[in-house]
């Protein structure tokens, strides 16, 4: 069974363009953007910029194709950006009106994202190089007008044997590290000479400059023995370059970090123990005072961004000394404010059905540029004031390209399930369907994330299901984010039983209600939905069909192969992966997989580093010795996030195989 060459809706990915990453000038007035698109031709994701603003009609400012996270200048003049030159990211500097782009860097290993230090004289940015003890057998990142020692050429590195002597050796998306690791570098606008700032066996966090311009702070994983505790500690060094000073005490935190106004420490997103739960926003003092926790009485997780997967915004000072920040709640991710010594926290763009998926805050205005998403929209950049919220859309993106192919909206649903917790979800149902239709339950990964319910370019599926008469049921489990911190670690030692009901009983209502065929039912997931797709086929029978993308099976398999090997079993229930495996194994669907008896089709990424392939040709193997009907299809180069940033030819074949799957294994009425 081949793929269909035509699904309708799934070819919308080609139309689709999707608003990322916006910057905002100093005074509110013009917000500059990447506008991605999925480009057929050369079997990528595009991006160019874009300027717009409540008096401004959007525009592009550069022609791409290869154009990403645009910064303003502090002056509001100049946007400094990443554009792939040759495959590899460089800086790149172009005003903010437009016209002709300046290259900064030329690095081999490439440039990461510009932050700007507070005079516009410099740019500071993390980027690949080389391990010193290193240089001598490759490149250690420089390009031409760089400093830096060795010079050798990038492929002689390319082939030497990869040593690792911890757990941090790899990350999906990039891969196995070798002698790379990942520094501090600045970029001098009137010289462009690029200096490396920080060195050694370890990788530096994004960079944040302190409002003095005299320090950075970044997070690292300094301590001894951090791969195996899961630490993350905030750092600082002077803006010349240097040795660590640790800032704070926590050791579970992440960047970026912000610099609170008087250069006296720095806000974090993370935890002061070890434990699953929600990220606060915790201040950092640079003279010792204690840590402190800033939105534990949210009772929500902050959403920082920096994944599409899991969308928000890293915390940003408003020009009112306010923080503006990021949290989940229900689903969707809204935009709050408080003061900067804690308080009270009072929505900024907080809607139901709303997801704010970037924020980019002015230094000089009470003005925030925003990424909304929702029902009949993939993204648009609005406005709104900070002082008192007022919302502004600024683009019709989707409108414009879509008109045609306006998506469904989906149907907010709760469900008591029988030991008393509420479980929130949506269903996708086209208007004109009647009577009991086909369902195909749809898991979300994690098991801490959560679906939101609004225009999803990533599961497009989903439409064309709806319109081909099926019912799509997608729902937050226990163990979602974004319903307080119990409902949260309520799935930890249990994933697929504890939540187990939480999928099943809903579909029972369905039914009850005469919405949904028993006979007709299935289940795909991907990542942790993958994993439930793999546990509640091995013990029931409900589902006609399953498709489990990104899985996991093993949890055994987990330690070593995956970049987060730690962190995966131990947040399964806390469980140490090397004298605790027999609970792990317990936990894991292959131990049960001789009892499925459901048609599978297993997808998963080549190159996947999370979830590693080897776990989805495990699954397949053995249903295939049991004669159960079953294909694996891999992703040749694919990581385990390509489903929203790899080749759009592989995501789109994905959700038409997914199709074909369920054409072929849930039954078709008389």
């Amino acid at each position: 069974m081949e793929a269909a060459p035509d699904t309708g809706w799934i070819d919308t990915l080609y139309r689709i363009e999707i608003p990322t990453g916006p910057t905002i000038n100093p005074d509110g007035t013009i917000a500059v953007y990447v506008r991605q698109r999925s480009d057929r031709t050369s079997d990528s994701i595009t991006g160019r910029l874009h300027a717009v603003g409540p008096e401004l009609a959007d525009r592009p400012i550069t022609d791409g194709p290869y154009d990403s996270a645009p910064v303003c200048s502090p002056d509001g003049s100049t946007i400094a950006f990443l554009r792939k030159i040759d495959d590899v990211p460089q800086l790149c500097t172009v005003a903010v009106t437009g016209g002709e782009v300046s290259v900064l860097t030329d690095r081999a290993l490439g440039a990461g994202p510009p932050v700007w230090t507070p005079d516009g004289s410099m740019i500071v940015f993390v980027a690949q190089t080389r391990a010193e003890a290193d240089v001598e057998t490759g490149d250690d990142g420089a390009g031409a007008g760089e400093t830096g020692s060795g010079g050798a050429g990038v492929g002689e590195a390319e082939s030497a044997p990869i040593v690792a002597d911890d757990l941090l050796f790899k990350a999906d998306g990039i891969g196995r590290f070798g002698t790379r690791r990942q520094h501090l570098h600045a970029v001098e606008l009137d010289s462009r000479t690029v200096r490396q700032l920080t060195a050694g066996d370890w990788h530096a966090g994004q960079p944040a400059v302190s409002p003095s311009g005299t320090m950075i702070a970044f997070t690292a994983r300094l301590d001894a023995g951090s791969d195996r505790a899961m630490t993350s500690s905030a750092y600082r060094i002077p803006v010349s370059g240097g040795v660590p000073t640790r800032i704070g005490t926590s050791r579970h935190v992440s960047g970026p970090l912000l610099w609170l106004e008087d250069n006296s420490g720095v806000v974090a997103v993370g935890r002061q123990d070890a434990e699953i739960g929600n990220a606060r926003l915790l201040t950092l003092r640079l003279d010792g005072a204690p840590d402190r926790d800033l939105t534990g009485h949210l009772d929500r997780n902050i959403m920082p961004g920096g994944s599409a997967a899991y969308p928000g915004a890293p915390p940003a000072l408003t020009s009112t000394g306010e923080i503006a920040f990021c949290i989940r709640d229900r689903g969707w991710t809204h935009l709050y404010r408080m003061p900067v010594g804690g308080g009270r926290a009072q929505p900024v763009v907080a809607g139901d059905q709303q997801r704010v998926d970037a924020v980019a805050v002015a230094a000089a205005a009470p003005v925030a540029a925003v990424i909304i998403t929702d029902d009949a929209s993939y993204g648009e950049v609005a406005f709104v004031r900070l002082d008192e919220p007022s919302l502004r859309i600024a683009t019709s993106i989707s409108a414009d390209l879509l008109d045609d192919r306006r998506p469904l909206a989906q149907q907010q649903r709760e469900f008591m399930i029988s030991d008393g917790r509420r479980v929130h979800g949506w269903l996708l149902r086209a208007p004109n369907t009647n009577g009991p239709a086909p369902l195909l339950l749809d898991v979300h990964g994690g098991p801490h994330n959560a679906w939101t319910g609004v225009a999803d370019a990533t599961h497009l599926y989903q439409q064309e299901l709806a319109r081909r008469g099926w019912n799509v049921l997608t729902l937050n489990p226990r163990g979602s984010d974004g319903y307080g911190e119990d409902f949260l670690r309520a799935v930890v030692g249990g994933w697929g039983v504890a939540d187990q009901a939480d999928f099943l009983e809903p579909i029972d209502r369905l039914i009850s209600e005469g919405l949904v065929d028993e006979d007709r039912v299935a289940i795909t997931g991907y990542s942790y939905g993958g994993f439930t797709s793999c546990h509640l086929t091995a013990h029931t029978d409900r589902f006609a069909a399953a498709v489990a993308g990104g899985l996991v099976c093993d949890l055994n398999a987990q330690l070593g192969a995956s970049d987060l090997g730690v962190e995966l079993t131990r947040a399964f229930g806390r469980t140490d992966p090397v004298t605790e495996q027999h609970d792990l194994a317990a936990g894991s669907p292959i131990t049960a997989v001789g009892q499925v008896s459901t048609p599978t089709l297993v997808l998963h990424g080549e190159q996947d580093h999370r979830c590693p392939v080897n776990q989805g040709e495990r699954w397949f193997g053995a249903l295939r010795l049991q004669q159960v009907p079953t294909r694996l299809v891999v992703y040749p180069g694919a990581a385990h996030g390509f489903l929203i940033n790899g080749r759009p030819s592989h995501r789109v074949d994905y959700g038409r195989r997914l199709l074909d799957w369920l054409d072929r294994y849930v039954p078709t009425l008389p």
